[in-house]
C-alpha cells in the first residue's frame, strides 16, 4: 500500500487567527527558558499563553515587525519574531534586524521547520536592506545555537547574570 506524503510546510506572515497557537508556543517558549535557568528565566503562569499571544497581536500590525509563522496541514507548528532596529549606542552596533523569538512544536523538531523559520526571516529582514541580524539564546540551548550556527550565525556577545539576592556565587 502507497504511503502519502505528509504535508508540506508553508512559512507565511502571522494573521489575527494564528494569536492563540502563537500565544501556546510561546508559552512553551518561557517554558523551555525557564527549565533552561530558573534564575534567569521567568516561569510561566496559567494565563502565559494568553498574555503572550496577546502581546504577538500588537506587533502584527507594526511596521518594523515580522513575525512568521510554519504551518503544515492547517496547523501553525512554529514561528519567528523579528524586528528592524536602528543605530544602537547600548549594544555598540548600527541598524540590525533582530530575531528576538524562534520555536518549534516538539512534535515536529529535527525536520527543518526551524531553519525554514529562520532562513525565511533572514530574507525579509535582507529585503529591508539590514547589514546584519541579531540574536541571544540561552547559554544551555546548544540544540538553538547548532541550528545558528549552521546558517551563518557567530558568536559575539556572552550575558551574564548575577542574581542579588544570592550573592556572587
Amino acid at each position: 500500500m502507497p504511503t502519502l506524503d505528509p504535508p508540506s510546510i508553508t512559512i507565511r506572515p502571522a494573521a489575527r487567527g494564528d494569536l492563540p497557537a502563537l500565544g501556546r508556543l510561546g508559552a512553551l517558549l518561557v517554558r523551555t527558558h525557564h527549565d533552561l535557568d530558573p534564575h534567569r528565566f521567568f516561569a510561566a503562569t496559567s494565563r502565559t499563553a494568553q498574555g503572550y499571544g496577546s502581546f504577538l497581536g500588537t506587533q502584527l500590525d507594526e511596521a518594523d515587525v515580522i513575525v512568521l509563522v510554519a504551518e503544515r496541514g492547517g496547523e501553525v507548528i512554529g514561528y519567528t519574531y523579528a524586528g528592524v532596529e536602528g543605530q544602537d549606542y547600548m549594544s555598540l552596533r548600527g541598524p540590525a534586524g533582530v530575531l528576538h523569538d524562534i520555536v518549534v512544536d516538539p512534535a515536529h523538531r529535527g525536520h527543518g521547520v526551524g531553519r525554514m523559520l529562520v532562513e525565511a526571516t533572514i530574507q525579509a529582514l535582507e529585503r529591508r536592506g539590514l547589514p546584519m541580524v541579531v540574536l541571544w539564546t540561552a547559554e544551555r540551548n546548544e540544540s538553538a545555537q547548532r541550528l545558528f550556527e549552521s546558517v551563518g550565525f557567530r558568536r559575539t556577545m556572552v550575558e551574564m547574570t548575577r542574581d542579588l539576592d544570592r550573592g556572587s556565587s
